[in-house]
């Protein structure tokens, strides 16, 4: 059972404009967790979603999507209002203006994370919105650090978005604290020059590195592929070639859900597990993945490829 915690929203994406010239906007189920859940359903896992839904119109759209993709929404829904994200798309790449006060997705607590996690849950992934502030990152990060101390495999991708960060110390604090607690540690090449600004990609790597301590290491490079760092394994994959790009829309979440797929249809669900991967092995993993990322980015939107869709499995 994979248990995955932060934001659902709704996406409202830019598309071509009316006749009239006003732009046109499709609403879209989404956020970085919620796509996460989407795309490990899809690919045949048991997968418990924490975050409460809202009860209202568009968290019916939340609520069928998952359902749809085979996820368990383990939190019992929720009477505020759902997350919107108004997504701009230029040249394929998203942008991203969020509306998130008092909604739904926010009514976390230690309290209710402890009594909605499922008892045979072998891996928490976190990430995103969920850990800007306020009392629900309290919440999500208290939580992390107590199925690190279970033996819960702990999963954590900043996914940052700067414009929503109004305390960039805290936030900062906040994710570095929790890399100490990741036993899987995903980021982009974005996410690493925004948290470790003003030195090179490469020394910006390095110390990043240097304050997690996390098992397997993945920084995500975009169409340059990804790079994953195992013990003393510092593995380079390449990313497909994709010729009809719609968009990258949820591809590092698919990115994401796929590795972790594979750890658990692996048998891999223990730190010592992970440690015990060898090269081969992970490059098998980084394959799916990169895989199921590149299906996602021709799709509109956060579509992930469901199991029979993948050739490398």
């Amino acid at each position: 059972m994979l248990a995955i915690g932060g934001e659902n929203l709704i996406d409202l994406v830019s598309g071509a404009a009316a006749a009239n010239g006003l732009p046109q906007y499709v609403a879209n189920p989404g956020g970085s967790p919620f796509n996460v859940a989407i795309a490990a359903g899809r690919q045949g896992q048991k997968v418990a979603y924490l975050t409460p839904v809202s009860d209202d119109a568009l968290g019916v759209l939340l609520a069928d999507r998952l359902v749809e993709s085979r996820v368990t929404l383990a939190a019992p829904r929720a009477s505020k209002p759902t997350s919107l994200a108004v997504v701009s798309i230029t040249d394929g790449i998203p942008s991203y203006a969020f509306h998130r006060n008092s909604t739904a997705e926010r009514e976390v607590t230690a309290a209710s994370l402890k009594r909605d996690m499922p008892d045979d849950a072998t891996l928490f992934h976190v990430g995103s919105l969920a850990l800007i502030g306020g009392d629900d990152a309290d919440a999500w990060e208290s939580f992390f650090e107590s199925c690190k101390a279970r033996g819960i495999l702990t999963s954590l991708d900043p996914n940052v978005r700067p414009g929503l960060i109004e305390d960039r110390d805290g936030y900062v604090a906040r994710i570095r604290r929790m890399m100490r607690h990741a036993d899987i540690f995903k980021l982009s090449d974005e996410d690493l020059t925004w948290l470790y600004p003003d030195r090179p990609l490469d020394r910006a790597l390095a110390d990043c590195r240097t304050d997690c301590d996390a098992a397997l290491f993945i920084l995500t490079l975009g169409g340059e592929g990804s790079r994953l760092f195992l013990g003393d394994i510092d593995l380079t994959a390449t990313a497909p070639a994709i010729d009809d790009l719609a968009d990258t829309v949820g591809a590092g979440d698919t990115y994401m859900a796929s590795m972790l797929c594979w750890f658990v249809e692996n048998g891999l669900t223990s730190r010592a597990d992970l440690a015990a991967i060898d090269e081969a092995m992970l490059h098998r993993a980084s394959l799916r993945a990169a895989e199921a990322a590149a299906i996602n980015c021709q799709r509109s939107g956060c579509n992930p490829p469901w199991r029979d869709e993948l050739t490398n499995i």
